[in-house]
């Protein structure tokens, strides 16, 4: 099954480089360093590295703790983070500047995984939720490479999916030494999908692990502060498209009631290739709409959107905002992290698809902390019934802030786990 399916990315190459391409017409990043995604990095590793492979910007997120943890547990140790797309390359440099280095994850070729591993000669690697690359996990098994999976969540329809191939799946599972999984349910789909027992653990969610400074707190409420006060604010996070439409009607819907005359809304796409869309999109609605990367301070009293066009900014934006919705949830692409919005103790608003971050929803839903809208159509009122009343926004909002910290111990498991492979 590797001999045809390696067979079918070769005929798959041409392909392969027409997407490539095709995407950097919306987003130019993906018309560079295009080697590296071919195994040519052209850069100079140590002799000691531990590799993580994030496929991009909620993954990387997902990272800070363990990173964090790793640079001080090894200091002997480099780490080398990958990623699949130029906005996690963007959120790597933002987040750990040159403590890490970073490159682009190759192709699942055969040779450019090999090339890949002979200039990095990782002693781990450490792959962030579920990302089955088979010739990778087979190389790096051939190498005598630990392969270590965390934080992996699997839906239901993602185990359909590879199910599909199942003896493709069962036999790359098995390549894997081990697997930290978030929840037991995500522990049974990967046991259906053919993994061995002994090589699965339920570690939870590192994404519980987030830990919001007192600047962080403080430059929050410096932020709304410039925004203004007293004037309620709302903020759209990693929305998708068709989910701005919904989200400015009911911010219209929203503004025909008096005390909502002078709400903000800060609207946060979740590709940047869509800031200028949306930016067209909500002027052509008539809104009075701003944009962050030139509105740093004080905005003007009569802007009534502004567009989040900046990259790693977003928790900032939970922690000066009152409420949040949580985009990819309106369409079916499975929802976000909510847990950013709840570490900063505010409430959050989904719709009905958030099949990627399941148990955590619920999780949330049941302890109080978010609302979840079976459409558009209750976006305005559920919006409505927070920003108009404190006791329940302040309620939902330590509700969520509990729930973070009553959850958190996924990092130790893991390192735990991770200290079988790392010597020293």
């Amino acid at each position: 099954m590797l001999t045809v399916y390696t067979w079918f990315l070769r005929l798959l190459f041409p392909l392969v480089l027409l997407r490539l391409l095709w995407r950097g017409f919306s987003n130019p990043h993906y018309w560079q360093r295009i080697p590296e995604r071919f195994g040519f990095i052209g850069m100079a590793t140590a002799p000691r590295v531990v590799w993580i492979h994030a496929v991009s910007v909620g993954e990387v997120r997902a990272t800070v703790p363990l990173v964090q943890t790793l640079m001080g547990s090894y200091p002997d140790y480099s780490l080398l983070i990958t990623t699949m797309t130029p906005t996690g390359s963007a959120q790597v440099t933002q987040l750990f500047g040159d403590k890490v280095a970073h490159c682009y994850v190759p192709y699942d070729f055969p040779s450019a995984v090999r090339r890949f591993l002979d200039q990095v000669r990782p002693v781990i690697a450490i792959i962030m939720e579920t990302e089955l690359w088979p010739n990778l996990f087979h190389t790096c098994r051939a190498r005598g490479i630990p392969v270590f999976v965390t934080n992996v969540r699997m839906s239901e329809s993602s185990m359909h999916k590879y199910l599909r191939f199942a003896r493709l799946t069962r036999a790359t599972l098995n390549q894997a030494s081990l697997f930290a999984v978030q929840s037991q349910a995500d522990a049974q789909r990967l046991l259906i999908m053919g993994a061995e027992p002994a090589r699965v653990q339920v570690t939870g969610s590192i994404k519980f692990e987030l830990g919001v400074s007192a600047s962080q707190r403080e430059a929050a409420e410096v932020l709304r502060r410039a925004w203004g006060q007293d004037r309620p604010v709302w903020l759209a996070a990693s929305t998708h498209e068709g989910e701005e439409e919904m989200v400015l009607a009911a911010l219209a819907e929203l503004k025909q009631q008096p005390r909502f005359a002078n709400l903000l809304l800060v609207l946060v796409p979740r590709h940047p290739e869509r800031f200028a869309p949306v930016i067209k999109l909500c002027r052509k609605h008539g809104f009075n709409t701003a944009q962050r990367s030139e509105n740093r301070g004080a905005i003007d009293a009569a802007v009534e959107v502004l567009v989040g066009d900046t990259m790693g900014e977003l928790q900032l934006f939970f922690g000066a905002a009152d409420v949040a919705f949580i985009g990819g949830s309106l369409v079916p692409t499975g929802g976000h992290n909510l847990l950013e919005a709840s570490a900063m103790g505010k409430p959050a608003i989904f719709g009905p698809h958030m099949f990627n971050f399941q148990e955590i929803s619920q999780m949330a839903l049941e302890r109080g902390a978010a609302v979840q809208i079976p459409s558009a159509a209750q976006l305005a009122p559920v919006a409505a019934d927070f920003l108009g009343n404190a006791n329940r926004r302040d309620r939902a909002g330590e509700a969520g802030r509990k729930m973070v910290e009553e959850n958190r111990g996924a990092l130790v498991k893991t390192l735990e786990l991770i200290q079988k492979f790392l010597p020293g």
